[in-house]
């Protein structure tokens, strides 16, 4: 049995447990944004880079990057909702997911040197967009198990 002291310190501890994921799910839906946002339009040139349209031009044309910056857009919305976005970041994984997937298949089948040589921002594109993309999945799927559990824990 807990006393008031320990009872208080629990309670405490619980909520300074919610701030801090709170935090961690906004500072994350908003640094996915932001990668999102700044690595299509700094890499693109504001849409101008062809070597990244010529590249993957089902993928990357000019709307698929304009897509990205949406996404971008949408994960920095969800950054100011408070109640739970346990399926929002679950499709937000998925999203994710596909752009991993679609990276892999584009590096076992281009030559990544060719686009360095093609044009070097675009290079550092096609490095980078599906690590940087792997990273926000992991953060899209522990944002998912943790709603669910927070969501689980209310619910009891």
């Amino acid at each position: 049995m807990l006393t008031w002291s320990a009872r208080a310190h629990h309670q405490t501890f619980g909520l300074h447990d919610a701030i801090t994921i709170e935090k961690k799910r906004a500072y994350g839906l908003i640094a996915a944004g932001m990668m999102n946002i700044v690595g299509a339009l700094g890499c693109s040139r504001f849409f101008s880079n062809t070597t990244i349209n010529e590249a993957d031009p089902v993928v990357m044309s000019n709307f698929g990057l304009l897509m990205i910056v949406i996404w971008g857009l949408a994960y920095i919305g969800a950054s100011t909702i408070r109640s739970n976005i346990m399926w929002l970041a679950g499709a937000f994984a998925v999203e994710k997911l596909v752009y991993v997937l679609a990276w892999l298949n584009w590096l076992l089948n281009n030559d990544l040197s060719a686009v360095y040589s093609d044009d070097f921002l675009a290079g550092v594109f096609y490095s980078i967009y599906g690590l940087n993309d792997f990273v926000f999945m992991l953060f899209f799927l522990w944002l998912f198990v943790s709603e669910k559990a927070h969501r689980d824990h209310i619910n009891i």
